[in-house]
């Protein structure tokens, strides 16, 4: 049985790894706002209306 003669080091070893054809595409997740139902991600303040869990939390200044 072939056994290596010396260690890889980390740098081989995750260049293997991390090799192109074990990367993927990550889809985002988005929820509804309850309030306008605008897309926002989960557990997060919507930054149009400012509502969370039903709730206004974040007040926007009308700008002038």
């Amino acid at each position: 049985m072939a056994v290596p003669k010396k260690r890889l080091t980390h740098h081989r070893r995750n260049n293997r790894r991390n090799a192109p054809g074990h990367q993927q595409a990550v889809f985002i997740q988005l929820a509804k706002c309850s309030n306008c139902s605008n897309r926002v991600f989960p557990h997060s303040v919507c930054p149009e209306c400012g509502f969370y869990k039903g709730r206004k939390v974040l007040v926007k200044l009308a700008s002038v």
